[in-house]
């Protein structure tokens, strides 16, 4: 059992995803950052000097239970952005090229498929001729 349990997170696949998550929490601790100082504080200065953040008040003046913060949602779809970014350009784009040299394909497009006639499976190979649920000709 721990043989097998060893050579599961010595495979390549296990630790290219552990550095994956690994770097994607050091970035979202950055663009974290980024919205939080620099976009935030930006959409706030919109709405006017004493203002307390981009929104609606539904309730009492000044209670923030009541307040609906558009600043905080335009700041994180900004963080979103920026963030899965920065992942496609620092980690995927990459792993592709690394990939694409081991002879291996990443993230392309799913293979050509077809669809069986009669029992309307559609996840057929191209280079089928019979339907591997039904046994019928396709």
């Amino acid at each position: 059992m721990v043989k097998g349990f060893k050579s599961f997170l010595l495979r390549g696949d296990v630790i290219v995803i552990a550095i994956g998550l690994i770097v994607a929490l050091a970035f979202s601790k950055l663009i974290t950052a980024f919205t939080t100082d620099v976009i935030t504080p930006i959409i706030t200065r919109i709405q006017g000097k004493s203002a307390v953040g981009l929104g609606i008040q539904l309730g009492t003046k000044g209670y923030k239970g009541t307040f609906i913060n558009l600043g905080a949602l335009i700041s994180t779809i900004v963080y979103f952005i920026v963030f899965m970014a920065v992942i496609y350009f620092l980690i995927v784009q990459p792993y592709k090229r690394v990939s694409a040299r081991r002879g291996v394909t990443v993230f392309g497009d799913p293979a050509p498929v077809k669809t069986c006639a009669a029992c309307q499976s559609d996840d057929l190979p191209v280079a089928a001729t019979k339907c591997k649920y039904c046994g019928s000709e396709v």
